[in-house]
């Protein structure tokens, strides 16, 4: 028997009613967090809101939340004081607390547990029956946090549903474990240890502002945002209700009187192999000026241009090659991006000719797709697909909607006020304006080549509308996905400053720094890379009046998650556009990111005059730098500089100011 299972075997009964309702006036807005946050990701957020604000209600004893009671064990005396999320008090007001809880985290977590292929429009089987709240004509969310937050969440996403709850009664409730072994336990938690393991991982990964973040707005589902649904949309379909109730009272009285007769297929299905997984008149159309007047401003916030977006025949055809592609079809899609059929909640972003093809652009809330269809009906059309959710300002900012002889156009979002084209490789050249049509196009540009030699890199430089209050310009990148990546740079640290965040990469130093880096971004095409960060973590003088040198560290973040880093070096005696020296990298991992904030790196240096030193830096927290091995040295500081042979094998470690060890990248 498992240390959990003995555990439970001393259980007291639920609590009376009028203390258990208590118990949820008292701490609603902590179990609706503890709901919304364990409830899968797959759901959206208004569902999920809705969602977490009907299992705590339905939480009340004598309401069936799940099909067997929870019971929950006695609480240890020695930890009466170590939680930081349920009451102080009595023992009774305690113990209702805990009974509480369970039977909030049991529901939650019965929704990673449905079966498989229920929709995620239904809760599990034994749920079935209504359950309020019930909101008609608004939707419902938290209010948008920062990148922060957004990391937080793209990271508790990937948690099984017992590590999510594990993690925030840890950091957002301060219980202590055994107390949370005791919660996960009641609420039928098969591996209550894992699942704290789990959130240790977390813990570690995102540090001590974790608590901090889990209170933020972004997770609080009590204080909620409203939005009307498609207003239009809402009035077509109580037409099309009226409309169809009339059809099915024909269509019996006809199937009475004559019997079945055949349906007609659709002729675009037939063309395309199978009726689309939705209709066009289905799709979502955002109004025009809801950008201006939204806190996100990311795809859903596009509205559906073009001069063919009316053109039904042209979407029911997109639509159906989605849903099942027709043998030939061109299929491509960033890495781990799904190409499953549209969901209800597809968007219209696009459709017109471009370039003598039909381009149709679409976004389902995940993923952006796009459909040409060439003016030759012999040759194929083709889809691709890529991931775009939690995206922003920067990462929605553009699409690519053709390709062709190595140049690009991008359809711009309605908040992009200027586009200019530069190249990364000539940094103290000026931007080069972009025409861009009213509708967003933009002319056709150079597209980077992975094939060529890196002698010219272009990116485009766009600025944000005033009607957003951001009016700042960013650049952007194709990678060979539909969005185009954003560069940001982090200069060094100042000599006394706080650590210093992510910026434009449009100043002077930025683009300098990135004309030693750009060549190394073909490296990241196909990747389903979202942003890349050239972050100069230090500088160092060199020996023997060698110069200086700057290390640095390019984090590319994929859309998944996941990111790769390359930590590069360079020296002031090299060419402005020479390409850095590659001292190390590594793939899935958070250095240099905001949950990897710290990096030491080593290489081999020779002098003017033929001498070979080993020289290591390290970031703004370093406070000593040791060697170890064929060659041993210990210095103070950031940076270290010793006579080493060229073959010398050696280790090299780096001591934080909080005393903590840290090994090389990669290494």
């Amino acid at each position: 028997m498992s240390t959990s299972q003995r555990r439970r075997a001393k259980a007291f009964e639920p609590v009376a009613l009028d203390h258990a309702e208590a118990v949820i006036v008292d701490q609603y807005t902590r179990l609706v967090r503890l709901a919304y946050l364990t409830l899968p990701g797959r759901l959206n957020r208004h569902r999920r809101v809705l969602a977490a604000h009907s299992l705590v209600q339905r939480a009340l004893p004598g309401f069936r939340v799940r099909h067997t009671t929870a019971r929950v064990p006695l609480p240890r005396t020695g930890s009466a004081d170590g939680g930081g999320g349920g009451p102080r008090g009595t023992e009774p007001a305690r113990t209702g607390t805990a009974y509480m809880t369970a039977r909030v985290l049991s529901a939650a977590l019965a929704h990673e547990r449905r079966p498989r292929g229920w929709p995620d429009r239904l809760p599990p089987p034994r749920q079935l029956r209504p359950a309020l709240p019930v909101v008609w004509g608004l939707r419902l969310f938290p209010r948008a946090g920062g990148t922060e937050e957004i990391a937080l969440a793209q990271i508790l996403s990937e948690l099984p549903a017992p590590a999510r709850a594990a993690f925030v009664l840890c950091r957002l409730d301060g219980l202590a474990h055994p107390e949370v072994v005791d919660l996960l336990t009641a609420a039928d938690v098969p591996d209550p240890e894992a699942a704290l393991r789990a959130a240790r991982r977390v813990e570690e990964t995102v540090g001590e502002a974790a608590g901090e973040l889990l209170r933020s707005q972004e997770f609080d589902a009590c204080s909620v945002q409203t939005r009307p649904t498609d207003l239009l949309r809402r009035r077509r379909r109580f037409r099309l209700v009226w409309c169809a109730a009339g059809i099915t009272v024909i269509s019996c009285a006809a199937l009475l009187t004559i019997g079945p007769f055949p349906v007609p297929g659709d002729k675009q299905a037939r063309q395309t192999g199978g009726r689309p997984a939705i209709s066009a008149d289905a799709l979502l159309r955002t109004a025009p000026d809801v950008w201006a007047d939204t806190s996100r401003v990311d795809f859903s916030a596009w509205p559906a241009r073009g001069s063919r977006t009316d053109d039904r025949e042209l979407l029911t055809r997109a639509l159906s090659a989605w849903t099942a592609p027709p043998p030939g079809t061109r299929v491509g899609a960033a890495r781990e991006t799904s190409t499953e059929p549209p969901p209800k909640e597809t968007q219209l972003l696009y459709a017109d000719v471009v370039g003598g093809e039909a381009v149709v652009l679409f976004h389902d809330g995940r993923r952006v797709v796009r459909y040409v269809e060439p003016a030759s009906s012999s040759a194929p059309a083709s889809l691709d697909f890529s991931r775009a959710d939690d995206s922003d300002v920067t990462t929605a900012a553009a699409l690519a909607v053709s390709r062709k002889d190595g140049r690009i156009r991008y359809l711009t979002a309605p908040w992009i006020a200027e586009a200019r084209t530069r190249d990364l490789l000539r940094p103290n050249s000026p931007g080069r304006p972009l025409d861009m049509s009213g509708q967003g196009l933009t002319a056709a540009v150079d597209a980077p080549s992975a094939a060529a030699p890196c002698d010219s890199l272009p990116v485009l430089q766009l600025r944000s509308s005033a009607r957003i209050v951001e009016k700042h310009a960013f650049l952007v990148t194709d990678l060979g996905d539909l969005a185009p990546a954003h560069l940001s740079h982090t200069p060094l640290p100042g000599t006394g400053a706080p650590a210093r965040q992510p910026r434009e990469a449009t100043s002077g130093t930025a683009l300098r720094s990135w004309a030693r880096g750009a060549c190394r971004l073909s490296e990241l095409r196909g990747r389903g890379v979202r942003a890349v960060n050239q972050w100069d973590f230090a500088k160092q003088e060199l020996p023997e009046d060698g110069g200086r040198a700057v290390w640095s560290c390019t984090r590319a973040s994929t859309w998944r998650g996941p990111g790769s880093v390359l930590l590069q070096f360079r020296t002031s005696a090299e060419s402005a556009t020479a390409p850095a020296e590659v001292v190390g990298r590594a793939r899935s991992t958070a250095a240099c990111s905001r949950f990897g904030q710290h990096v030491v790196a080593s290489t081999r240096w020779t002098a003017g005059s033929g001498h070979r030193y080993l020289l290591a830096a390290g970031s703004r927290d370093v406070t000593r730098i040791t060697v170890t091995g064929e060659v041993d040295a210990e210095r103070r500081g950031r940076t270290l500089a010793v006579r080493a042979p060229e073959d010398a094998r050696v280790t090299v470690r780096a001591r934080l100011a909080d005393g903590e060890e840290l090994g090389e990248v990669g290494r």
